[in-house]
């Protein structure tokens, strides 16, 4: 039984507006051996006062789509196809000049890794007030002024003092929260955060979550959650857009997705999170492990690791297909594994649950 992960009761809202839309996004990765596809044909919205999640082991191309939207990409790396549009503007279009005025008001981002994203010869007041510098013109005062109020707007105690402090001065937490600070300094329409809890002990990885959500309840935020925590994804994101081997594999409400899994990849997850398990019981896994980038099999991108695997999956690769309202799945099989989940957990169907 994995009910625990359905609370709170979120529902995809259609009522929030689109600030983020992306089609059909690829990424190419060079290497000595050839050029791998390592984001392929990507596809998701982001709406406004609402998060989005995307969901998936290590490796299954989450982050890479994140820096592809932000223009992050390493050298090696670059867009193959596709678009993102923000506001109805194309990222991927617009000229390094735009990408820099759009970068704030307009995008804001937090890595996973506060020390190393932080420039460790600048106090946090310089970093902080950067922007106010850049974007509108502020003077050296008054940027220190705005630094000190972002800094006690995401709970930094003695802004006034610490504004002068230097980032290793700051614990994990507290570095988190200044990162926090500085992606939404100038309000931006959409933020990404990137595992904004990596390394951080359960304690602080939920005040920061309670920021992010603080924060995108006053902004009116669309949010782009990336992360492999399961329970993140239940507490905090309205939808979620599970990813495998580059591909979208599964998408839809956090509700509906969670309730009725209809892609073995998705039901292997959630299968994995202990619940009601018995001392000395066996925790259900998925086995082996997702395939290299570069040896990407035809068909199914999941066929290696699927319970249900058979020939049309190794012949035809499943396109995101429609398997419930505000559903889609790319499964040879999607109705029968929705089907099994019903039968194995009792949980009733979101239609069913309407009527």
């Amino acid at each position: 039984m994995m009910t625990h992960l359905l609370e709170p009761d979120v529902v995809m809202n259609d009522s929030g507006q689109t600030v983020l839309e992306v089609r059909d996004l690829d990424v190419d990765i060079r290497t000595p051996k050839g050029t791998v596809r390592v984001v392929r044909g990507v596809g998701f919205t982001a709406r406004r006062g609402q998060t989005l999640a995307l969901l998936g082991e290590s490796g299954c191309g989450k982050s890479m789509t994140a820096k592809a939207i932000a223009g992050l990409l390493d050298p090696v790396a670059s867009v193959a196809g596709g678009h993102a549009f923000l506001d109805g503007k194309d990222l991927n279009t617009m000229s390094a000049r735009e990408r820099r005025e759009v970068a704030g008001p307009g995008l804001g981002i937090v890595f996973q890794d506060a020390l190393t994203a932080l420039n460790p010869v600048y106090t946090i007041g310089t970093q902080l007030g950067e922007a106010f510098r850049i974007h509108r013109g502020a003077s050296r005062k008054q940027a220190k002024a705005e630094a000190i109020d972002l800094m006690r707007r995401v709970g930094i105690p003695e802004p006034e003092t610490r504004v002068n402090s230097y980032p290793h001065q700051f614990s994990g937490g507290m570095r988190q929260r200044i990162l926090i600070a500085m992606a939404v300094a100038l309000s931006p329409r959409l933020l990404i955060a990137d595992e904004p809890t990596t390394a951080l002990d359960v304690t602080v990885q939920a005040q920061i979550m309670q920021l992010l959500r603080k924060l995108r309840s006053e902004e009116d935020m669309a949010v782009v959650l990336i992360t492999h925590d399961l329970s993140v994804v239940a507490e905090e994101a309205d939808d979620v857009c599970v990813m495998y081997a580059g591909n979208v594999v599964e998408q839809g409400s956090v509700r509906t997705v969670f309730a009725e899994p209809t892609h073995p990849y998705t039901k292997g997850l959630l299968e994995s999170v202990p619940g009601d398990s018995v001392r000395g019981q066996g925790l259900s896994s998925i086995p082996g492990s997702p395939p290299e980038l570069n040896k990407i099999p035809a068909g199914c991108v999941y066929q290696d690791r699927c319970p249900l695997v058979a020939q049309i999956c190794r012949d035809e690769r499943p396109q995101l297909r429609p398997t419930g309202p505000r559903q889609r799945a790319a499964c040879h099989f999607a109705e029968r594994v929705g089907q099994e989940t019903v039968s194995q957990t009792g949980v009733v169907s979101v239609e069913e649950e309407n009527q």
